[in-house]
């Protein structure tokens, strides 16, 4: 593919993210996201009938439930929630490569299913809590968990921004006065491939803490049926219907990022920009968390 092809495309995707984040802000998807609700209402229902169908042993009904579920994981998706936030912030501030970024927003999704069957099964099991005591735990201490791990994220990604913007100029100072031949201190580069397994725990974590209230529903229904085993794998379809808006989401930020860099022009100052963006999109989902917290 030829570099000006690829610029193209790259821009493509910037405009396009653009527009997505401003709809979404604007809320001008809020038609698209009262759909996805009505859907979101449609797939309960669906869900209790496969669940009437599986207590009668009908054939096949374990798998129309785990397909409602997975439909239901995408309608929920779409609405407005953290996973997006943070999935898409880390993928157009960091150089995270697209399929690490995919591989974190499956596992983040389907460690969101592991925390509800834990929740689930924990709070009836151990704790032997009723349905509205296991979805204010849900709707609040862990609500208040997941939103201090995604500020964290959040701080930690704006943090190394600004060490790459220390090391840019301190790179940039001993370029120019010192010329002994010895590295002092990371390059921007290497600051930037400190993209660790730590990175990876910390957003999986801040997903993975806020279970889906839908996937809690289903869970907490079929404890009471006798059939949680099935609940567990309508969890975890619900799951990966979720990671497949999230993917999206990824590979648009990805796009977005690689759009910003190709519009840059070559010149020293276009150094810094990562660094920035790096700081900026750290800011932004520390900011929104604690927006939450308030």
């Amino acid at each position: 593919m030829s570099l000006r092809l690829a610029r193209i495309l790259a821009l493509t995707g910037l405009v396009v993210a653009l527009l997505v984040a401003a709809l979404w802000l604007f809320g001008g998807l809020a038609g698209v996201e009262r759909w996805a609700a009505t859907q979101q209402r449609t797939a309960h229902n669906l869900m209790a009938g496969a669940l009437r169908a599986l207590r009668a042993g009908q054939p096949g009904a374990s798998m129309s439930l785990a397909w409602v579920c997975f439909g239901y994981g995408v309608f929920h998706a779409i609405g407005p929630g953290h996973g997006k936030l943070i999935i898409g912030s880390y993928g157009f501030g960091s150089s995270v490569p697209m399929v690490r970024l995919a591989a974190l927003s499956i596992a983040a999704s389907l460690a969101q299913a592991a925390t509800a069957v834990a929740l689930v099964w924990g709070g009836i099991a151990v704790l032997d809590l009723g349905r509205e005591a296991l979805t204010d735990l849900s709707e609040q201490e862990m609500l208040q968990v997941s939103t201090v791990l995604v500020a964290g994220v959040g701080l930690w990604l704006a943090l190394r921004g600004l060490r790459m913007l220390r090391a840019e100029a301190q790179h940039h100072h001993h370029h120019d006065g010192c010329g002994c031949g010895h590295a002092h201190g990371p390059t921007p580069v290497q600051v930037a491939q400190t993209r660790s397994l730590r990175d990876g725990l910390l957003v999986v974590a801040g997903i993975a803490a806020r279970p889906c209230t839908g996937a809690l529903f289903l869970l907490i229904l079929t404890w009471r049926m006798g059939i949680f085993g099935m609940g567990i794998l309508g969890a975890f379809a619900m799951g990966l219907g979720t990671a497949s808006v999230t993917l999206a989401v990824a590979g648009m930020a990805v796009w977005a990022r690689r759009g910003s860099l190709a519009l840059l022009p070559e010149t020293p100052a276009a150094r810094w920009v990562p660094g920035v963006m790096q700081l900026g999109s750290g800011t932004l989902i520390a900011l929104v968390s604690l927006m939450v917290l308030v």
